[in-house]
């Protein structure tokens, strides 16, 4: 018989000298959130220092690369997703959530925005982890954002005191059905600004556009379909061919970055775009969600919380399209169904806290092997001008939480 070739490997619980090693071997649970999916890491597993971290996950997920064939991606921004989770120092708070986005063609980890999808993995992830004891029939884990500051509180589903991944809760956009997650957003607004309306008006004109700038959950700029020359149901596939719209959203987005306080977003995914029309399918309204370079095959979640707080905006570009009689449930359409936003208004009318439902799924534990020369490569790169960046809009770096290394799996 044949034995397997054996390649040695070092484990991050060694110190992080990159020329000693031949490859690093680093704990990882493989997620499906929501519509994303992507390795979700413990804190205490990666390097502490962002350029290093921000490197090693590059390698791990093979980027930059279209394809992503030597990494965890899938080639795709919804595929190219790391969630590194963390006990919370915050009160009120149980983990530390930090997402990072990373591009699929460039050298680039952006900790700027939330994903409200992945968020969905954390409660489970957090709970099977050891880091929240488990409750008998459903477990509230308290996630702290780092990227925005929020808190947001994940009911998670644990019969007998374990994570339930199976159920009838079907969400567009992932076939079958799978246990409910609810997602209790407590502190939306003003994720990045620190305002709701960060340029203190509801609607105004980018390039003869009228548009809305909005910050809840995440800061997006809203614009009618038809101003557009679309019909606002065009397929994703259609909108990322069309070269001269990408151009002009991209613009018009650089601005919006700029008067929302942000800066030059061109090396950024915030501002995320949002295209609105009329609701088709007796929803509240219809959204084609950008990311921002490409149409979201589905929806985000924190763009739709964002889309659904707007709608009860008046003078909104999202609130002419709201479908009347909408009450605090606001369905919001996208190419591959909808999303149902519950929205808690206070008694001036103005959005308190929303809530949705997602769901996950557990794919893959084990160790992710990152090749030292790959991680050197990209380190090369960044010394000498390459396209490897950071983009350090997050809270100070993570530290390790204490001196233990490797998560707790379930036998």
């Amino acid at each position: 018989m044949t034995g397997h070739r054996q390649c040695r490997v070092t484990p991050l619980s060694a110190p992080f000298q990159l020329s000693h090693a031949q490859a690093l071997r680093i704990p990882c649970v493989l997620m499906r959130g929501g519509t994303s999916r992507g390795p979700v890491f413990l804190a205490q597993d990666l390097p502490a220092e962002p350029a290093n971290r921000d490197r090693v996950l590059l390698a791990a997920l093979g980027s930059p690369h279209p394809l992503q064939l030597d990494g965890l991606g899938g080639g795709n921004s919804l595929t190219s997703k790391v969630a590194i989770v963390s006990r919370s120092s915050r009160p009120g708070a149980d983990v530390d959530y930090l997402f990072a986005q990373v591009a699929v063609e460039r050298g680039n980890v952006d900790l700027s925005p939330n994903c409200g999808n992945m968020l969905s993995a954390v409660g489970p992830f957090a709970i099977e982890a050891g880091l929240v004891p488990a409750a008998d029939g459903e477990t509230l884990v308290r996630i702290h954002n780092r990227n925005t500051g929020a808190l947001v509180e994940a009911a998670v589903q644990t019969p007998g005191g374990v994570v339930a991944y199976d159920g009838a809760t079907a969400i567009d956009g992932v076939a079958g059905t799978a246990a409910p997650i609810k997602l209790n957003f407590l502190e939306a607004v003003g994720s990045k600004t620190g305002a709701l309306l960060p340029t203190g008006r509801a609607r105004e004109e980018i390039d003869g556009i009228p548009v809305t700038l909005l910050d809840y959950a995440t800061p997006m700029l809203l614009l009618r379909a038809a101003d557009l020359g679309l019909a606002g149901d065009e397929a994703p596939a259609a909108l990322d061919a069309d070269v001269a719209l990408l151009g002009r959203l991209e613009r018009i987005r650089r601005e919006a970055g700029r008067r929302m306080g942000l800066g030059d977003v061109a090396g950024s995914v915030i501002p995320k775009v949002g295209v609105l029309s009329p609701a088709r399918r007796g929803g509240g309204l219809t959204s084609r969600y950008f990311t921002p370079d490409r149409c979201h095959r589905s929806h985000a979640v924190t763009g739709a919380l964002c889309v659904a707080a707007a709608s009860r905006l008046a003078g909104s570009v999202a609130g002419e399209m709201l479908s009347p009689g909408t009450g605090s449930l606001v369905t919001v359409e996208h190419p591959s169904g909808a999303i149902q936003v519950d929205l808690v208004l206070d008694d001036a009318g103005q959005v308190a806290r929303a809530s949705l439902v997602r769901t996950a799924r557990r794919i893959f534990e084990g160790h992710v092997i990152v090749p030292a020369s790959t991680i050197l490569a990209l380190a090369e790169r960044a010394e000498t001008g390459g396209e490897q960046t950071h983009d350090d809009h997050a809270p100070p770096s993570l530290q390790p939480a204490d001196g233990r290394r490797g998560q707790r799996l379930p036998a």
